[in-house]
């Protein structure tokens, strides 16, 4: 007697194999922040190496309004995002949150490991009715985009005082991140159509709102150096702060740091003290993006291990509202 071989046969067990798979994938996207908690532990035991938070403190300004523009300052970036993702998103105040810890990833660790996590954040908000990749990437090209529209403005208004000082800027390395930052603007401008996924509209809110950030952070550190150093006009130190702005834009200028103390030194003089008010600023942002770090860890340590003994924890990030 012949045996029928049926291949409709494991058809029943096809839907357990699928729970089982979604299940894997919810570990693992479980995992996930527990996973960069422990990455940012460890940038943060590398930031804290050869820190010292008391000479820090002693070359910051004892004006408690010193602390609130640099508050505004380093929220500037943050807060613009949350502007941008609650007009595509919805999101809520509390969005904060995620982008903060979205700025320390990229600060401590990797640039755009930021919005790895941040991806991975806005995955795990059930109620979002669309993949959040396509609006990530759209922000982040058009970030860089804003900063190399504002970079090649600059060059151009700065040629004259680049040629006629004696400063560490190598004309040909300047030319050649002139020419590279042209070529990729040039580049996703004539294949945006299949580079970007939102709306025209959208896309330009998203860019008016990251140039707008790049002048309020720019303005708001000339008047933090201006704090620092009163005797120095604060004009000087928004023409300083541009400069900055260009040098670190450029990606094939070397040692930017030494070409900006050239440039703060021709602009200012010789009689300021730019080496210690820029180590000094340079350190108080570490410090913060150190603290937040420590925050983020013990803030997630505590969730995981409440998690683990079965008991509730408030949820520090919000639930994306449905659109």
């Amino acid at each position: 007697m012949s045996q029928t071989v049926t291949l409709d046969a494991p058809a029943p067990y096809f839907p357990e194999l699928r729970a089982q798979d979604r299940a894997s994938r919810l570990r693992m996207a479980a995992l996930l922040p527990l996973l960069f908690s422990v990455i940012v532990a460890l940038a943060v035991v590398l930031a804290m190496h050869g820190m010292n938070p008391e000479r820090i403190f002693q070359l910051v300004p004892a004006s408690p309004s010193f602390w609130v523009v640099f508050a505004l300052f380093y929220l500037a970036g943050p807060f613009s995002e949350w502007v941008i993702f609650r007009r595509l998103w919805r999101l809520p105040v509390g969005g904060i949150v995620p982008l903060l810890r979205k700025l320390v990833c990229n600060e401590l660790l990797f640039g755009y490991l930021g919005e790895a996590y941040f991806y991975a954040w806005a995955r795990r908000r059930q109620t979002m009715m669309a993949t959040p990749f396509g609006a990530i990437k759209d922000v982040a090209i058009l970030s860089a985009m804003a900063g190399n529209g504002v970079t090649l403005l600059l060059v151009l208004a700065m040629v004259p005082l680049i040629q006629a000082s004696d400063i560490s800027l190598d004309h040909s390395s300047v030319l050649l991140s002139l020419c590279i930052v042209l070529v990729t603007s040039i580049a996703a401008m004539f294949l945006r159509r299949r580079i970007f996924t939102l709306p025209r509209a959208e896309l330009r809110f998203i860019l008016e709102a990251h140039l707008l950030r790049i002048v309020v952070t720019t303005v708001l550190s000339a008047v933090l150096w201006h704090m620092a150093l009163p005797q120095v006009p604060v004009t000087s130190w928004l023409l300083l702060s541009t400069l900055r702005l260009l040098v670190s834009r450029l990606p094939f200028v070397p040692n930017k740091d030494v070409a900006f103390a050239g440039l703060a030194v021709f602009t200012l003089g010789h009689e300021t003290n730019i080496a210690a008010l820029m180590t000094m600023m340079a350190s108080v942002i570490l410090l913060v993006h150190v603290v937040l770090g420590v925050a983020i860890v013990l803030t997630d340590l505590v969730r995981h291990i409440t998690g683990l003994t079965g008991g509730s924890s408030p949820r520090t990030e919000p639930e994306m509202p449905a659109s």
